[in-house]
């Protein structure tokens, strides 16, 4: 029996991953490990084991390996979602977000409406002051929805004409824009100050939409699990915290006895606040 096309999916993301981003310096340290951390090492070798790494590189700066990162889980992302249209129909982007446009979900028909605010805060260096940056937010990647002409919504029946549902967010003939489905965040590591700044992002996003609120998800190759509960823990802001690679997190656990770890980890993924990066896309299209 042929595997099913998440499968491979899934094997060709750590596939790319091994090529460019997850790589092993000539101490033996893979390059989503922590250096000064002895159970960060040894659990993110027995993970890139488990992922048959092979290449050997020094490892890369910070935003180098977090650039690249973003690229492979878009295109994840776009290859396995867009499978999906028979469970979640639409006309559907999904790219990485480039030029670290601050107004980026200005583009999108829940937050256009920043546009103007951030005009305002321009013009008024109180206003500004008051603001802070709370209403900017770029996310790393997104899932964007276009709209759908009158043609397409009445396709099987007439459903809508000149007279109703002329404000409809989805309704191209309504004028507005895209509509942001979901807004990604990619963290090849964790740090404390990094796990708060995803939480900050996901809180701006509720705060300042019009509309429906997008799926606000984590993707990370975090290997400790005290650092990946200093981000999946608790609810209110992020959706769910995906892995680069769960199922061999939770192995390599195993295999080095971390019973601490090993128990912190099942709380996260048994409450449903840490899942493997496969279940994305379909929560995507929930």
């Amino acid at each position: 029996m042929d595997s099913a096309d998440f499968t491979k999916a899934r094997k060709e993301f750590h596939a790319s991953l091994l090529k460019t981003t997850l790589t092993i310096n000539d101490k033996g340290v893979p390059s989503n490990a922590d250096g000064n951390n002895t159970n960060s090492k040894r659990i993110a070798q027995g993970i890139a084991e488990l992922l048959q790494a092979e290449t050997i590189a020094e490892r890369q700066a910070g935003q180098t390996s977090g650039n690249e990162f973003e690229g492979i889980c878009a295109a994840y992302v776009r290859e396995t979602f867009l499978k999906l249209k028979h469970l979640r129909p639409g006309d559907w982007d999904i790219h990485q977000v480039s030029g670290r446009n601050r107004l980026e979900i200005a583009k999108y028909e829940q937050y256009a409406h920043l546009i103007a605010l951030d005009r305002a805060a321009r013009a008024d260096a109180e206003l500004a002051a008051a603001l802070g940056s709370d209403y900017t937010i770029t996310p790393d990647i997104v899932v964007v929805r276009g709209l759908e002409s009158d043609e397409s919504i009445n396709r099987h029946e007439c459903l809508v004409d000149g007279s109703v549902s002329t404000r409809a967010s989805l309704r191209a003939a309504a004028g507005g824009k895209p509509l942001l489905h979901g807004s990604l965040s990619c963290k090849w590591t964790i740090r404390s100050d990094r796990a708060q700044n995803a939480r900050s992002e996901a809180l701006n996003l509720m705060r300042n939409r019009k509309g429906h609120l997008p799926h606000v998800m984590v993707i990370t190759a975090e290997p400790t699990p005290s650092r990946l509960a200093s981000i999946a823990l608790g609810t209110g802001d992020i959706d769910c915290v995906y892995h680069f690679a769960l199922y061999e997190l939770q192995e390599t656990l195993r295999e080095l006895k971390l019973n601490d770890a090993s128990d912190l980890l099942a709380i996260m993924v048994e409450g449903k606040r840490l899942k493997d990066i496969s279940d994305l896309p379909l929560d995507l299209a929930t």
